[in-house]
C-alpha cells in the first residue's frame, strides 16, 4: 500500500497545471482536440488575422517538467477553450534560492510559464484534419 501511495504522491507532482483567464467570456468556442492547436514562437509567425482568447499559466514541479510537457499543457488548455492557436509566452525555471529551500525545506520549486490562446478563423480546415485524425 505504501508503493502505491508513494506511486502516486510522484504522479501527481509530475503533474503540469494550467489556468486560464478569458480575455472576452462572452467570445464562445467549440472544444478543439490538443492536436488541433498549433503552435507558434511569436505573434509574428501567426501570418494570419487572430482573435486572443485567453491568457494561460502554468506550473509544474521544476524536476518533474519539461517544456515540451508545459506547452502539451497549455495546448490541452487551448484546445477545451476552443482556441486552434498558442502563441508561447515565457518560460522560467525557479530560482537556485527556490531550489535550494525546496531541498530542504521540502517546499516547491515551480517551473512557470504562459502563453496566449488564440482563435484563427481561417484555419478551420486545418483544424478538421488535425482532430480527425487523431479520433
Amino acid at each position: 500500500m505504501s508503493t502505491r501511495l508513494a506511486v502516486a504522491v510522484l504522479a501527481l507532482a509530475a503533474c503540469v497545471s494550467t489556468n486560464a483567464a478569458l480575455l472576452n467570456p462572452s467570445l464562445k468556442l467549440a472544444p478543439v482536440c490538443p492536436d488541433g492547436v498549433q503552435v507558434f514562437t511569436d505573434t509574428s509567425k501567426v501570418g494570419k488575422p487572430y482573435t486572443e482568447v485567453a491568457v494561460l499559466n502554468s506550473k509544474g514541479e521544476s524536476d518533474m517538467t519539461s517544456e515540451s510537457g508545459m506547452i502539451k499543457s497549455q495546448r490541452k488548455k487551448a484546445a477545451e477553450l476552443g482556441a486552434n492557436g498558442l502563441i508561447l509566452g515565457t518560460m522560467k525555471d525557479p530560482s537556485t534560492g527556490a531550489k535550494i529551500a525546496s531541498s530542504i525545506f521540502g517546499t516547491s520549486a515551480n517551473r512557470k510559464g504562459n502563453a496566449i490562446a488564440i482563435y484563427i478563423p481561417s484555419d478551420s480546415s486545418r483544424v478538421a484534419a488535425a482532430c480527425k485524425t487523431t479520433n
